[in-house]
């Protein structure tokens, strides 16, 4: 009985996760999106590592934020969706080490003008998204080895002696 109360509060835990990991990505796919859209013309300028428009990109990633959310959101495919959530995070972190490597100190330009909006600076948006993608990884990544190990762990052989004793 022990082992099942564990094993729900398990599944309640990723369903708590991959939900709020798909939230965390529909706001964020969806600001990116409106912001792509919108007037800043400060976003027609290339992106340092990928040279298109960064209004393209964000546009870009923001369709395919949306994409992984509502996946996270409406299915119930639970490894899949952690192995969305962690591809993406991984992506977003290649892409700042890849900035970080060119020299590129500036905060991030995921959320546009979005900032403006919001009156908090650049930087204070640039520091969240380093803690939301963080959880993001940490997260997806997390249970994605504890789902791991717990597979690996039913798949041993008891051997002589390590069996269980009925009562």
């Amino acid at each position: 009985m022990n082992i099942d109360r564990k094993s729900s509060t398990a599944e309640v835990a990723q369903a708590l996760f991959v939900g709020s990991a798909g939230v965390v990505l529909g706001l964020t796919g969806l600001a990116k999106a409106i912001i792509a859209v919108g007037p800043a013309r400060a976003l027609d300028g290339p992106d340092p590592l990928f040279g298109i428009p960064f209004r393209q990109l964000l546009l870009l990633l923001g369709l395919l934020e949306l994409f992984i959310a509502f996946i996270c959101v409406f299915t119930q495919r639970r490894r899949l969706n952690l192995l969305a959530v962690g591809w993406i995070s991984t992506n977003f972190l290649v892409y700042r080490l890849g900035l970080w490597f060119i020299g590129w100190h500036r905060p991030c330009g995921c959320m546009g003008n979005l900032t403006d909006l919001l009156h908090i600076s650049p930087r204070l948006a640039d520091n969240i998204m380093k803690g939301v993608l963080a959880y993001l990884l940490v997260g997806s990544y997390g249970i994605l080895l504890w789902q791991w190990r717990q597979r690996r762990g039913q798949g041993r052989a008891v051997g002589p002696g390590q069996g269980v004793v009925a009562a």
